[in-house]
């Protein structure tokens, strides 16, 4: 089995900046490819970035240039930096590990809120 768990998330003004972690343990090493989704109220789960094993990334282009994602594999931990947050920004983002064993494996979200 695998867990993922988010942190990170919170409340910050317009403009402003957070940086979320994921952290994987138990069966690790089933994981390739991970990514961060994200969830708003009424809204379908959006892709927000993926990072392969070997740290090749891809971003969805409402965050390119403002997001940055990145990941420790000696740490089993990827991270997400968010400069420039917008409103719209705000939902809920989940980690995501794409499994050698074609499982998909999720965290249990981490709420980001961005008002004044």
């Amino acid at each position: 089995q695998v867990q993922l768990v988010e942190s990170g998330g919170g409340l910050v003004q317009p403009g402003g900046s957070l940086r979320l972690s994921c952290v994987a343990s138990g069966s690790v090493f089933r994981i390739d490819a991970m990514g961060w989704y994200r969830q708003a109220p009424g809204n379908q789960r959006e892709l927000v970035a993926t990072i392969t094993s070997s740290g090749s990334a891809h971003y969805a282009d409402l965050v390119k240039g403002r997001f940055t994602i990145s990941r420790d594999n000696a740490k089993n931990t990827m991270y997400l930096q968010m400069n420039g947050l917008e409103p719209e920004d705000t939902a809920v983002y989940y980690c995501k590990g794409f499994g050698l064993d074609y499982r998909d494996y999720w965290g249990q979200g981490t709420q980001v809120t961005v008002s004044s």
